[in-house]
Formats: C-alpha cells, sequence, structure tokens
C-alpha cells in the first residue's frame, strides 16, 4: 500500500511539471505576440483522508496523520488583464500612448499576481471617454475613468505633471496645518512618473514592446527591497499626510524596508494626519488591517508613531501594559490567518480587540462609583467609542456591534443557566466569544468560563448566532412602529 502511495506521489509530480514546462513553452513561443498574455502555474497539494495513529500511552488519546498523496496544479492564471490589454489597445488605435502602471507592474516584477491593472495615457479624460462605451469619469479636482471590460474595471488616469521645484512656489500655497495644496495639471510621462509617491509604483509597461519604462530606478528599489519616496519626503508627506500610511503598508504588505530619508521624514510631520477626515482615515484603516497583513501593519505603525494619530490615544496609550499589547497582537495575527485561509472577517471584532484594553481600563475607573460590572462595561464603551469616532468615521454598524462584544464579556462572565439561550442566539456571540478566549491566553483569567461556553455550543449548536440568520431572512432593518396620537 505504501509502494502504492508512493508511486501516485511520484506520477502526480511528473504531470504536474509536464503542465508547467508547457504553459512555459508557451510563454517563450508567443513573447512577440501582440496582445499575448503570459501565464503562470500554481500547485496545491493532494491530500488523502486522515488515517489514526496511536498515542504515547495506553489512555492516549488517538492521533490522526493527514497523509500526502503528492501534487497537483492549482490553476494557470493569466499575468495580465484582457481587460487591461483591450484598454492599452484601444487608446493605441486612437493614436494615443497608454502603459499598464504602478502595483499592477510591481508586482509582476516581484513574482505575485495582480489584483488589479491600472493604465495611463497621454489622452485627456473626455478624450478617454469618447474611446469607449463603457467609460465612466470619476471625480472632480482629480478625474480618473473607470472602463468596464465584461466584469472587470480598468481604472485610466491622465499622465499628469510632477512637484518640481522650479514650480512649487506658485502652483501649491499651504493650508493653516502646513500641509501643501496643489493643483493637479496634465503633463507627460515623465512629469507623470516624478508626481507618483512612490518610486516602485512609478514603473511603466508597454504592452507592445514588452518593455519596462523606468524613470526613477524603481526596478533597482525592487531588487533591493526598498520604499523610496519620489522627492523630499518631508514636502511629499505634507502635500498628502496619508502617504505615511502608504509607506508603512507597502513596506508590510511586500517586506520591504524604508529608505533612510523615507523613514526619518515621518517623526516631524506625522502630526498632520489629525487634519485629515475620519472618514478618509477609516477608509485607509480597512487598507491596512483587512488584507492579510495586519500584524507586521500595527507594528510599524508603533515603531513611526503613526498609532496614535491613525486611531487615538484610547488605542495607544494602553500600550505600556503587555497583556493589553498580547492581547492585540494575537488578534491581528487570527485576522492575518482568517484572511489567508479565506474565511470572512469583520472590521467590528477587530476594531473591538484593539479597542478593548481601553474599554477595560476605562471601566476599571468606572468601577469604583459602585455601578454594576454590566452598566460601567456599557458606559465604558460608549466613551471609547465617541473618542475613537474623533478620528476614525466608523460606520454605526461596527460601532455598535464593538458596544454588543464588549457588552457580553461581564455577561458571558455569569455563565447564568437562564441566560443561555439568549447569550448564545446573539449576533455577536462568536466575536464576543473569541474576544474572551483571547483574553484567557492574556489576562492570566481562568478558563471556566470559556470551557463553559464551549460546552453550551455543543449541546446547542443550531443557537449558536441565530438572531443574526433571522435578521438576515427579515432584513437587517424593522419597519418602524406607527404612533399612536395621543391627542384622538
Amino acid at each position: 500500500m505504501a509502494l502504492l502511495k508512493s508511486m501516485n506521489s511520484g506520477v502526480s509530480g511528473l504531470n504536474a511539471f509536464q503542465k508547467k514546462m508547457d504553459v512555459i513553452g508557451n510563454n517563450i513561443a508567443n513573447v512577440e505576440t501582440i496582445g499575448f498574455k503570459s501565464s503562470r502555474v500554481t500547485f496545491s497539494q493532494l491530500m488523502s483522508k486522515n488515517e489514526a495513529r496511536s498515542g504515547a500511552g495506553s489512555n492516549a488519546p488517538q492521533l490522526t496523520d493527514q497523509i500526502g498523496l503528492g501534487v497537483r496544479v492549482g490553476s494557470v492564471d493569466r499575468d495580465f488583464s484582457q481587460g487591461a490589454l483591450f484598454v492599452v489597445e484601444q487608446l493605441h488605435e486612437h493614436d494615443f500612448d497608454a502603459y499598464v502602471v504602478g502595483g499592477a507592474v510591481r508586482d509582476l516584477l516581484i513574482g505575485k499576481h495582480p489584483k488589479d491593472f491600472d493604465v495611463a495615457t497621454n489622452a485627456t479624460p473626455d478624450q478617454i471617454k469618447q474611446c469607449f462605451r463603457s467609460a465612466r469619469i470619476i471625480g472632480r479636482r482629480f478625474q480618473i475613468v473607470h472602463v468596464r471590460v465584461g466584469r472587470e474595471i480598468i481604472e485610466v488616469t491622465t499622465f499628469r505633471r510632477g512637484h518640481d521645484e522650479e514650480r512649487s512656489e506658485q502652483d501649491a500655497r499651504a493650508s493653516q496645518s502646513g500641509r501643501l495644496l496643489r493643483d493637479n495639471v496634465y503633463g507627460s510621462l515623465e512629469e507623470d512618473a516624478r508626481r507618483r509617491d512612490l518610486t516602485i509604483n512609478a514603473l511603466y509597461y508597454d504592452t507592445s514592446s514588452h518593455q519596462f519604462i523606468d524613470q526613477l530606478g524603481g526596478q533597482a528599489d525592487v531588487t533591493d527591497r526598498v520604499i523610496r519616496i519620489i522627492g523630499d519626503p518631508s514636502a511629499r508627506y505634507r502635500e498628502d499626510p496619508v502617504r505615511m500610511l502608504r509607506v508603512v503598508r507597502f513596506a508590510a504588505r511586500l517586506q520591504f524596508d524604508l529608505e533612510s530619508d523615507t523613514e526619518s521624514a515621518i517623526a516631524s510631520v506625522r502630526t498632520l494626519l489629525r487634519d485629515i477626515p475620519p472618514a478618509r482615515l477609516f477608509d485607509e484603516w480597512l487598507k491596512l488591517f483587512m488584507n492579510g497583513f495586519s500584524a507586521p501593519t500595527f507594528t510599524l505603525l508603533r515603531r513611526y508613531g503613526l498609532l496614535d494619530p491613525l486611531m487615538g490615544e484610547a488605542a495607544s496609550n494602553v500600550l505600556e501594559s503587555e497583556p493589553a499589547l498580547d492581547l492585540q497582537q494575537l488578534a491581528l495575527a487570527n485576522t492575518d490567518r482568517r484572511v489567508a485561509d479565506g474565511r470572512p472577517v469583520t472590521p467590528a471584532f477587530l476594531l473591538a480587540a484593539l479597542y478593548w484594553p481601553a474599554v477595560q481600563a476605562c471601566s476599571e475607573q468606572l468601577s469604583a462609583s459602585g455601578e454594576s460590572p454590566i452598566q460601567t462595561m456599557h458606559t465604558a464603551g460608549q466613551q471609547i467609542v465617541q473618542q475613537a469616532c474623533q478620528h476614525l468615521a466608523i460606520p454605526k454598524r461596527f460601532s455598535l456591534a464593538m458596544r454588543d462584544i464588549w457588552d457580553l464579556q461581564p455577561r458571558l462572565e455569569r455563565m447564568q443557566p437562564k441566560k443561555i439561550k439568549d447569550h448564545l442566539a446573539h449576533r455577536w456571540f462568536r466575536a464576543s466569544f473569541d474576544l474572551r478566549l483571547l483574553r484567557e491566553q492574556t489576562d492570566a483569567l481562568g478558563d471556566d468560563c470559556s470551557a463553559f461556553w464551549t460546552e453550551q455550543q455543543k449541546r446547542y449548536p443550531e443557537l449558536v448566532g441565530s438572531a443574526r440568520a433571522r435578521g438576515e431572512e427579515r432584513g437587517e432593518r424593522r419597519p418602524r412602529r406607527r404612533r399612536r396620537n395621543r391627542d384622538s
């Protein structure tokens, strides 16, 4: 039996390798074909059922091993978007210059499969719209064009002028806080490259000649794994303080290092993030923490002092406590694992975990007034949410969920038999239970509470989160009851 499994593993490996060679040969044969998209092969393990093995002792529980049967082809992915190629070719047919630009080019150089493809051209937004039936102009001050090609939406931008020193005095004006404000003016490809934020994002690819256009040394920075701001870092941060968050996000995602000047300039201008509208900061927060690399992002934000201007003192002041930091790191790592496994994640749980140390500290201060733990937790949750929303425009559906998760913490600790079914059915029970598990790992709490609720979930599996399911069936919002006219 073992010999047969070994032979099957070898055969599967040979078949997968043959498929890879076929794809490589096809790429080489069509390298000069205009519009051809190269492909890459990804592999996955071929696993059999679990097989049992005995433990160390006679009374030890039975352990299982998952037996591998080899490898198989997971997918054959196209490196270039068909929609992006179509947009570029159409613009060429109308005598415009057009290139694939930005993150897609960078990811291809790194060896990653790009998620989005952007196109840059010398055509104006109105000219772009005339070239495509399914084009829509987005924005006012900074206009871009969205072109729909099948299920894809390709973002097309016009070359814009760079922020050179000769023009900065006449083009720039400063806000009261010191932030530089500029108007966008159309320019050449060279000027467009200089106005971009990072060298690794200022790379252009000519789909006709299959050549990279690198004006600022972006390919070398990709090779050296360096994040470098284009131009003077302090001035570029003052133009748009959100660039500091983008620098951190790319460094965490790509596992690159920050260039020395790019890194050192953050300390002098990081307070400008407080002038950014909370709604925009929340959008940036989602990009930072909900894409599978939240743990290294959090570490870099703390290193460069950006956590406070991003999330406020409620998230940063309690970090002197080691258990608080451990809990936050565990929540971040758990979120990253779920994203990697393709499981759903919600900002509500991660926000509740990140702000939990602040809620806990506030609740302990309020408990001196003699109120019950349930009431103090409710009041503390309200206060922390109010403080958080001064920095992040957290949508109400998430802020209410955060408060529910916190409110359930003292209720779960009571383990009242009469409330078991009600708590299990709560739409945020599972998230609250997960937060409790994290607390037990970091706060030296007993595990009696988690053991109790684990048993109850096994006893009533149909009840867990059932209130959420019922709410989704009838719609999230109930129709309001009409008030009776008391004067009648």
